[in-house]
């Protein structure tokens, strides 16, 4: 019986897998290059454009202005360049002041030889910065009690309402824990060698309840807050895992999401507790949301922009990543769309600057923005079919056209940014945090993070010192009316008069 001989494959067969190998191997370069660069490479994403040593000033020259303030909305101005080289200015070395605040602690050296005969001229004067170890001290209270005639009573004077009924910590200690935890991310346990220092040793299960009798006043400022973001008109969205303890899951814990919400106008932030990823997040916490959502391009919010009450705006910041992580796939591609990024950027940096309200905003954009958009458009419909689709080249334009309808949303009203970043930025200390205490305990003690992330954010924001904002909260809260409450947000607080 004669073997069947095996069919060859035809050239266009050929070709075919030769394209597929091709792909796959484009591919897996560009994985393997992401990783090394995970393990071994810098995270910074900044980009200067080859052979360039020079600074790019990017500014209107005075005609230009003129032209910007009586164009027509849609005109297109040409944008002036000019090269100017840094000079290096000398460094010279130079100490800050000490702060005039900090206690000085005077000590007066006199000359060893006879001066009695001398005429005092002046001081020589030389500060020397020093450290004194925080210290823990216990307040005492007494209350004199007086009998009255008869056996009629006792007469004594009422306790000061307290964080913790019958807890031993004060409102400063109070803030100092969860300030130590949540802002310089430093677990319970190692906070708990910093007081045996101090002879004073304090049970792990005696802080976690410290932590959560704090958290109980801070329901109502966290629930208060959440009703004002929802009621923005643009918000930022992102979110960030957060490792849980999950009893049904032993020795294992279960990945958890913090998702934060930010309005970059009214400068409000709120993280929001969730189990997971999934779009049940997002859905509920925005059924009611009508304005700008500026969203990645994760596609946990697509129930929401799919709402005709609710406009999705993209960010820059995502879809550069794209193309700087192309950029040793295909350089020259990616160097062209890191240029054109970068100078929508510079337009930007000059608009802050200026401190532009959003009308002048809105309108330097449309002159100047716009054009470089739709050039980038332009480019990207043209080099899609001329790479590869899985190399790194490939997906980054392939993001970018998927995205482009939100990209190209924030030339269409001042207010809106061109990117995600501040959000991003708001979350950034809960990574720091996650890196060094690790895990969330529970679903619970989770959620209480969350509340106490979103007031320390928005502390910074407004340019209030969190661990005074905390424990002044913590010494008001249990008399505080409920309906006042508003008052002891970080953005309304003023401090309580002594």
């Amino acid at each position: 019986m004669e073997m069947a001989t095996p069919q060859q494959p035809t050239y266009e067969e050929l070709l075919a897998t030769h394209h597929e190998l091709l792909a796959e191997n484009a591919y897996l370069k560009n994985e393997l290059a992401q990783l090394r660069r995970l393990i071994f490479g810098q995270k910074r994403e900044r980009f200067v454009p080859l052979h360039q040593e020079q600074q790019l000033d990017f500014s209107l020259t005075e005609q230009h202005e003129q032209a910007v303030e009586n164009a027509p909305a849609v005109a297109t101005i040409p944008i002036s360049f000019t090269r100017r080289v840094k000079k290096a200015a000398p460094k010279l070395p130079s100490r800050n002041p000490l702060p005039a605040h900090l206690r000085r602690e005077e000590i007066v050296i006199a000359p060893t030889e006879d001066i009695s005969a001398l005429k005092k001229i002046g001081d020589e004067i030389t500060e020397e910065l020093e450290y004194q170890p925080g210290e823990l001290f216990v307040k005492r209270y007494v209350r004199p009690k007086y009998a009255r005639p008869e056996g009629e009573g006792v007469v004594v004077a009422t306790l000061p309402s307290r964080p913790i009924e019958k807890g031993i910590a004060g409102p400063a200690l109070l803030a100092h824990i969860l300030m130590s935890k949540f802002v310089d991310h430093l677990p319970l346990y190692r906070q708990r060698q910093q007081f045996r220092r101090h002879g004073v040793e304090i049970s792990g299960a005696t802080m976690d309840g410290w932590i959560t009798g704090s958290c109980q006043w801070f329901v109502p400022l966290h629930d208060t807050q959440r009703q004002m973001i929802q009621q923005s008109s643009y918000l930022m969205a992102d979110e960030t895992p957060i490792p849980v303890l999950d009893p049904t899951k032993p020795g294992k814990t279960h990945l958890g999401y913090l998702w934060a919400y930010y309005d970059p106008i009214a400068k409000l932030m709120l993280f929001d507790y969730r189990p997971g990823r999934d779009r049940a997040g997002p859905n509920d916490f925005l059924k009611n949301f009508r304005g700008h959502l500026q969203i990645d391009g994760y596609d946990g919010y697509n129930d929401v922009i799919k709402r005709p009450e609710v406009i999705a705006t993209g960010c820059m910041a995502h879809a550069r990543r794209y193309f700087e992580h192309a950029h040793e796939n295909d350089p020259t591609r990616a160097e062209w769309m890191l240029s054109k990024i970068q100078a929508l950027y510079a337009l930007e940096r000059q608009a802050r600057e200026a401190a532009l309200p959003f009308e002048e905003r809105y309108q330097l954009r449309q002159n100047h923005a716009l054009p470089v958009l739709t050039e980038l458009k332009i480019w990207l419909d043209a080099n899609l079919t001329l790479v590869l689709p899985k190399s790194a080249i490939g997906k980054a334009i392939g993001y970018m056209l998927r995205q482009w309808p939100k990209l190209e949303k924030y030339v269409t009203d001042g207010r809106l940014e061109i990117d995600n970043n501040l959000v991003e930025n708001a979350i950034r200390p809960v990574a720091l945090g996650r890196k060094n205490y690790l895990f969330a305990g529970s679903h619970e003690g989770a959620k209480r993070a969350a509340m106490i992330y979103t007031l320390v954010a928005t502390a910074k924001l407004h340019q209030v010192e969190p661990f005074e904002y905390l424990k002044d909260i913590l010494s008001r809260m249990p008399d505080y009316p409920h309906h006042k409450v508003a008052d002891l947000l970080p953005q309304n607080w003023t401090p309580k008069k002594s």
